[in-house]
């Protein structure tokens, strides 16, 4: 099974069978007139008398006077009907239907049905057996079924069927992970079929008590995840209502724990649903951990805290900041002039040009050491397929060096900037985001454990410690990301808008945006990281920025994930009637 971090199903396996037709033993009259001496000796009136043995003796008798008497083309004839007559309805299949499959397959060994439930594939086997049908063969194989079937869907994943070719030339369909957890883990979730081989006379029947070889079967491991269904079914439930209020079709949410690493939620939308997968070509694409995007002011965390940590500055560094600054060959702009800024009110009000001073003290060598040690242009390591590695290439030229200070001329991933936010929501160290907890064997036994992982200290905790206080104030007045306030709870973030690049014509789209809102809390000792993106918002009901968009829905599911987590209050709640206590 996979389950979730609490041991709920998520993906279990249900056992079915197939049914073969074998037309060389179909079509063997030899091997048809079994079937027919069985009609015969059956309606001898004392054939229920009869012992096992001697029901086995009759049988081989009246065969060889059917074999003597009927030509070949008859007994197969006869045998095939008798067949259809027999299976046709328990398989869900009309006369007509079944015979034509038959007759008209170019194979000589071919499904006929699949998936059938166990209980009625046993009842097919006793038809089978009791009436000495031949050409008709069951292969017991399972059928994943979904719990959730529309939840955490591109991270579980499903499974197809492979076809494949046995020894003895047969085709053969095997189940196996096609994407999400499905795909990744499958050698440990698969198991191993068990066989049992047996001698056949020289008609081809099994000779009772021959096996000779055993291989029992190995079962697969139960797969933990560190999500928890409960959360994930909330951040599945405020997206999908954010998306809808704003207008939206993409987007994604990821929330990890800054503290080990651990993925308790991810969402992608579109997405569809595991048990009928329709739809897969349009709303497979996993947004949170494939889609590349520019991410805007969420990305000054960078020079930031990289100038922070480099002892450039203090949190009351101040910072002239007009609303344009030229450079040689190119300007850097910003939105508002806001002249004379301290460190922390660069951050407060995301200005451009503060960033980029910061950026120009550190210089590209070492302001994209400290991209790269946020884990920008490589890939996170999660335990699923697929990932984008995004872009972080050191520039060239001085105009490419300034935007990537802002949020452009640097591709990121969902799954980077939650992983990025985790370094200061903890302590400064970028953790290999994980979302497979443990393997279980069916015993409850764990096989093996993934702790975690830090992929290097990219700040010192003392500098984490710098930037939540920072962060805070963005969501305070005079803050950009207001919005993203929970009541109870001190919340740092940062916002981030982006004007949206066409990955296939390339230039930028006027009035198509990405937007989005990176946040934590509790300030002081982050339970969890939450990183929201929505992608081309067409809303005019509000201005189409990231503190509009993604901070409210931010807001939304911070203040359900803290009441299931039971997360202590940390500030009081502002009462109508109590003017001294204060909102944050």
């Amino acid at each position: 099974m996979i389950v979730d971090r609490n041991g709920e199903p998520i993906a279990k396996s249900i056992p079915v069978a197939s049914v073969f037709v074998d037309k060389n033993h179909l079509y063997d009259p030899k091997l048809a007139s079994f079937g027919l001496a069985y009609i015969e000796a059956s309606e001898d009136s004392s054939w229920k008398k009869l012992s096992a043995e001697a029901r086995v003796r009759r049988i081989y008798s009246l065969r060889g006077e059917i074999l003597a008497r009927e030509t070949p083309d008859a007994i197969v004839d006869k045998h095939l009907a008798r067949m259809i007559y027999l299976l046709a309805r328990p398989l869900g299949m009309k006369r007509d239907e079944m015979r034509t499959a038959i007759e008209t397959s170019k194979a000589k060994w071919f499904p006929i049905a699949k998936e059938i439930p166990d209980d009625i594939a046993e009842g097919l086997r006793e038809i089978v057996g009791e009436n000495y049908i031949q050409g008709i063969a069951f292969e017991n194989t399972i059928k994943r079924w979904y719990t959730n079937p529309d939840i955490a869907t591109h991270l579980t994943g499903f499974t197809g069927e492979v076809e494949e070719k046995t020894e003895d030339g047969k085709t053969a369909y095997r189940m196996a992970g096609r994407f999400g957890i499905e795909s990744s883990q499958e050698e440990f979730l698969t198991g191993r079929d068990g066989r049992r081989e047996h001698r056949r006379d020289s008609r081809g029947l099994i000779i009772p008590g021959t096996a000779n070889s055993l291989l029992p079967p190995r079962a697969g491991l139960n797969v933990k995840l560190t999500i928890d269904i409960g959360m994930q079914a909330i951040v599945e439930e405020e997206l999908d209502a954010g998306l809808a209020e704003f207008k939206a079709k993409r987007g994604a949410v990821i929330v990890i724990d800054p503290k080990t690493g651990e993925v308790l939620a991810m969402v992608s939308r579109p997405h569809f649903n595991l048990n009928d997968k329709l739809d897969l070509q349009e709303n497979s694409f996993n947004y949170a951990i494939q889609a590349k995007f520019e991410p805007g002011s969420t990305i000054k965390i960078l020079a930031t805290s990289s100038a922070l940590n480099e002892k450039l500055v203090t949190p009351n560094t101040v910072f002239f900041c007009p609303s344009y600054l030229q450079e040689n060959k190119f300007s850097v702009k910003d939105s508002h002039s806001s002249g004379m800024l301290t460190f922390e009110q660069i951050i407060q009000k995301s200005n451009n040009i503060g960033c980029w001073k910061m950026a120009k003290q550190l210089g590209t060598k070492r302001y994209y050491q400290y991209v790269h040690g946020f884990g920008f242009g490589q890939r996170s390591g999660i335990q699923l397929s697929g990932e984008n590695p995004g872009t972080a290439a050191v520039p060239t030229l001085p105009v490419d060096f300034s935007r990537s200070a802002y949020g452009y001329f640097i591709g990121v991933t969902p799954i980077q900037m939650a992983a990025a936010y985790s370094v200061i929501a903890g302590d400064g160290r970028l953790l290999k985001p994980t979302i497979v907890k443990s393997l279980v064997a069916n015993d409850g036994t764990v096989v093996d454990e993934f702790l975690p992982e830090s992929r290097g200290q990219v700040i010192s905790p003392a500098t984490a410690a710098k930037m939540r206080t920072a962060l805070h104030k963005v969501t305070q007045l005079g803050g950009t990301a207001q919005k993203a306030c929970v009541a109870g709870y001190k919340v740092c973030g940062k916002t981030g808008t982006a004007v949206f690049h066409d990955p296939k014509r390339g230039g930028y789209i006027n009035g198509s945006y990405v937007v989005s809102f990176a946040g934590f809390m509790p300030a002081d000792d982050p339970a969890f990281v939450c990183y929201v993106v929505i992608e081309d918002p067409k809303t005019t009901e509000v201005t189409r920025y990231g503190g509009t968009i993604a901070a409210p829905i931010f807001s939304k599911i911070a203040t359900r994930l803290a009441a299931h987590m039971n997360l202590a209050p940390t500030e009081p709640i502002k009462d109508s009637k109590d003017p001294i206590a204060k909102s944050h």
